[in-house]
């Protein structure tokens, strides 16, 4: 009976009606120009909250040079750096 349920779960995931538990959505690679604790920035300059905590520390973890642990409404100008030098790579 265990395998009729990891089956018909298995087809459910297949099917895109459950997503895997290991699975996160996350903003396609390149998309994030500065994230924050509360969501990012995405480099067409748009506003955007995490879709999860998990998304979050994802970027956190791979890009720590451009995560800033507060909220982007505490920077003066939103947390938007039109100097920055990420925009030259």
């Amino acid at each position: 009976m265990a395998s009729l349920g990891k089956t018909a779960h298995l087809a459910l995931v297949l099917a895109g009606g459950l997503a895997p538990a290991s699975c996160v959505v996350a903003p396609p690679r390149g998309e994030v120009a500065f994230g924050y604790s509360d969501g990012y920035w995405d480099r067409g300059h748009h506003w955007h909250g995490w879709a999860s905590a998990d998304e979050a520390a994802r970027f956190r973890s791979s890009d720590r040079g451009h995560y800033y642990d507060r909220p982007h409404t505490s920077d003066r100008d939103q947390g938007w750096r039109d100097n920055d030098q990420y925009w030259h790579h």
